[in-house]
């Protein structure tokens, strides 16, 4: 997938290992940015049940990456690539508030990580119309929605961007 550590866009990533000490940083950086989710969507987020152990396994089973100004600055994004056949699926990218310019090197991190796979996958909510039109902005297109059990309208939006 995407390797070693590297630089984008004015930005230092690093992929952590499953017993990294920064684990606890980042996942405070993902629950500061899914904050602005609260009251907005509906069902709520399962994101109250992301625990540093959860981030551990993921750092195990997929690719965690965290970002930064500089290797000695604190985690000011995320994101969790995870390989599916021949899609990359992109889960909790996240970036500290002011820190959106990073957003953006965080998707060229996954893209970098497309390489041998059909296409980067992500989902949205539904609710988030800015967060959707970002998406969009970066080449996504909506391919489906889906919807949470016990709900009548779609709840969840999934993106694709197709390489090649």
């Amino acid at each position: 997938m995407v390797g070693e550590p590297r630089i984008a866009v004015g930005f230092e990533f690093r992929r952590l290992t499953e017993h990294d000490p920064v684990l606890g940083e980042a996942l405070g950086v993902i629950r500061a940015a899914f904050a602005v989710m609260e009251g907005r969507i509906d069902p709520l987020s399962s994101l109250g049940d992301l625990t540093s152990e959860c981030l551990s396994q993921s750092a195990a089973q997929a690719e965690v990456w965290v970002g930064a100004m500089t290797a000695s600055d604190p985690v000011a994004g995320t994101v969790i690539l995870t390989p599916k056949d021949k899609v990359l699926f992109v889960g909790k990218l996240a970036v500290r508030e002011h820190r959106m310019r990073l957003g953006r090197a965080v998707m060229a991190l996954a893209e970098a990580g497309a390489s041998g796979f059909g296409w980067l996958e992500l989902q949205s909510r539904v609710e988030l119309v800015e967060v959707n039109a970002m998406f969009k902005a970066l080449g996504f297109r909506e391919v489906g929605r889906t919807t949470h059990e016990g709900y009548v309208l779609p709840t969840s939006i999934l993106f694709h961007k197709v390489f090649g």
